[in-house]
């Protein structure tokens, strides 16, 4: 049952030939698409909590991180040179593992792309709330402008609303970009293409002024927390929630079928962009230890805090009225740093950056979970009628309409760490997943024409493999759980609906693809 209604490579091919979309992308498109979707709340916001979790050893979380999506990437990119159609590790397991996985992905992702939105709408909230503060002094009550912290008293769940009920800002952002979604507005490649250059100056200009003062005292000491602590501290919990920062670059591959010449253009564009952006990432972490120290805040015992904890939450606020909130306590960590530096203006040109360019973040994960939807609809395994065009903007409003209320809720009451980690959970399983598939694939079909090859398939897919599920195994408790309740739910649907309707179970294999599921005007922003 498990390997059964494997949809064959010829088939999902055919798809590709019979109802692609435009193929416009070359590779400095996809790269820029790649940077676009990767940079963003990660290094803009996270930094703070990996700062909490592993002090001045979060810079090597972000190469730990960094190093484990390289070698998911090396795997996508074979997959999706060899099968350049949409749908990334969903379509790529259907082809390889069959039907029941393949929907077990593609329900992951949809985790993964929902609460990574409502992630980039908390960070942004952040960014602009602090930049509204230093340039008019004016502020939202705390009860506005964070959700509640949450935690676990004795195992049991429990929510403090002493520093925050509802982030109205990730609300409203949500809400804005769902709107844009709906009436058909996508990004052009030069608007695109401008968002990454105003990111990649913010960060530019963070590494040049902050390497000059960096201290060596404020390096050590270096692991506070140690290389694997518990319940997500230490540098690999740290580099579990830190993955937060790269997951964008799969969008590369969720594009294939608008690319040109996939087979070379989506590997240049997948490995360049993670590359570009591992490099930033390790200069950023070091020049905020640097030059401000990243020590953890700890309780009165001197036990190191859960960053997304009530506890956490308590002592900052005790500290920002002493006037002495450490960094790790920071919403705009980047900005922040520069304030406290000397640099106000470049700091608030910072949080005016992030807070132009995050949105184009959230418009991406958010197409990208409609995309999941309307391929999984295409198969059947989904309603068709989610996937229901809008009579005057020919885009999925229900669809959108749907996701963007759910993006708004969790970003309304979830700190940003904590939905990193959920979304988290949903990557690393999808990212493990495409590391099996390679390896199967490999043996099942070892004569089908591969443009992009792993290198050393045997040794890096199992690498992939382990390093996906070592970081989910260090991520924090809730957000390991769910993943299995979440896949519970799924599985639910799954037999209850989902298998009766197939296409392929159905045996209609190729008849379904002549119908437009993607309407032309719903082109991924590029």
């Amino acid at each position: 049952m498990i390997f059964d209604r494997i949809k064959p490579l010829d088939a999902i091919l055919a798809t590709a030939e019979k109802k692609s979309l435009h193929r416009s992308l070359g590779a400095f498109q996809l790269t820029m698409l790649g940077i676009g979707a990767v940079i963003g709340t990660g290094i803009f916001v996270l930094t703070a909590a990996a700062a909490q979790k592993a002090g001045p050893g979060m810079m090597f979380s972000f190469v730990i991180a960094g190093f484990v999506c390289a070698v998911a990437a090396l795997c996508y990119s074979e997959l999706a040179s060899m099968v350049p159609v949409s749908g990334s590790a969903y379509t790529y397991t259907y082809a390889v593992m069959g039907e029941l996985l393949a929907w077990m992905v593609g329900w992951a992702l949809i985790l993964e792309y929902a609460v990574a939105a409502s992630a980039v709408c908390v960070g942004w909230s952040g960014y602009v709330m602090g930049l509204v503060e230093n340039l008019t002094g004016f502020t939202l009550p705390g009860e506005l402008s964070s959700g509640p912290a949450w935690g676990f008293a004795g195992g049991i769940p429990h929510v403090d609303f002493s520093h925050g009920v509802v982030n109205l800002p990730a609300i409203v952002v949500a809400a804005v970009v769902t709107w844009l979604l709906v009436i058909g507005t996508s990004e052009s490649a030069s608007v695109n293409a401008v968002l990454v250059a105003i990111k990649v100056t913010a960060l530019t200009a963070f590494i040049v002024l902050s390497f000059p003062i960096l201290k060596g005292e404020n390096f050590t000491p270096l692991m506070p927390t140690g290389l694997l602590g518990h319940d997500g501290l230490g540098v690999v919990g740290a580099a579990a929630t830190i993955f937060f920062a790269y997951v964008g670059f799969d969008a590369v591959s969720t594009a294939a079928e608008e690319t040109k010449n996939p087979q070379r253009n989506v590997p240049i564009g997948l490995i360049g962009s993670l590359a570009i952006c591992t490099v930033f990432y390790f200069l950023v972490a070091a020049g905020v230890v640097g030059t401000v120290g990243a020590q953890p805040v700890r309780d009165a015992a001197g036990a190191v805090l859960p960053p997304d904890g009530a506890g956490f939450a308590a002592r900052c606020a005790e500290l920002r009225a002493l006037g002495e909130a450490p960094i790790v306590c920071s919403d705009e960590a980047l900005a922040e740093t520069l304030r406290i530096v000397g640099f106000p203006i470049v700091g608030n040109l910072v949080g005016l950056a992030a807070s132009i360019a995050l949105p184009s973040v959230i418009l991406m994960m958010i197409y990208g979970q409609t995309r999941i939807f309307f391929v999984m609809a295409r198969d059947g395994l989904l309603p068709e009628k989610l996937a229901d065009v809008h009579p005057k903007f020919k885009t999925p409003w229900k669809m959108t309409i749907f996701t963007g209320i759910c993006v708004a809720i969790a970003a309304a009451f979830f700190p940003v760490g904590q939905l990193a980690d959920i979304s988290n959970s949903g990557t690393l399983f999808a990212f493990f997943m495409v590391a099996i598939a390679v390896m199967m694939l490999r043996r099942t079909d070892p004569d089908r024409f591969r443009p992009f090859r792993t290198p050393f398939v045997w040794v890096i897919a199992p690498i992939a493999a382990i390093g996906c599920l070592g970081l989910y195994l260090n991520l924090p408790f809730v957000a390991k759980m769910v993943l299995p309740v979440w896949g519970a739910i799924g599985l639910a649907i799954y037999f209850f609906y989902s298998r009766k309707r197939s296409h392929v179970g159905l045996g209609l294999i190729e008849v379904h693809e002549e119908d437009s599921d993607v309407p032309p005007s719903a082109a991924p922003p590029i």
